[in-house]
């Protein structure tokens, strides 16, 4: 398993944009793949968007696709650029890590999850 911190949550008006961060520590493969969640007030977590690893392929929930950006650089920070937001949008996030991809590949087993990060979107 590998270590992960997210950062970058707060308040921001319904149209605005947020990143948050993932660092990641520990032994990483080429093969891990990365993935951000979602918990709102009263839902169950939902899936959000992930990355490979390398960083150069994406998948997105049909809710966020064209409004949020997955990416990683070269420090092992994972990111997701959050633009457009909606007052639906409000949530725990969180960032997790797979150590292999899954039949799916972005469906993997994440066994390594961040405590979460607030966002909050006012309308």
């Amino acid at each position: 398993q590998v270590q992960l911190v997210e950062s970058g949550g707060g308040l921001v008006q319904a149209g605005g944009s947020l990143r948050l961060s993932c660092a990641v520590s520990g032994r990483t493969f080429s093969s891990h793949v990365m993935g951000w969640f979602r918990q709102g007030p009263g839902k169950e977590r939902e899936y959000v968007a992930a990355l490979t690893w390398s960083g150069t392929i994406t998948n997105y929930a049909d809710s966020v696709k064209g409004r949020f950006t997955i990416s990683k650089d070269a420090k092992n920070t994972v990111y997701l650029q959050m633009n457009s937001l909606k007052p639906e949008d409000r949530a725990v996030y969180y960032c997790a890590a797979a150590p292999s991809y899954g039949r799916i590949w972005y469906k993997p087993d994440f066994d390594s999850w961040g405590q979460g990060t607030q966002v909050t979107v006012s309308s």
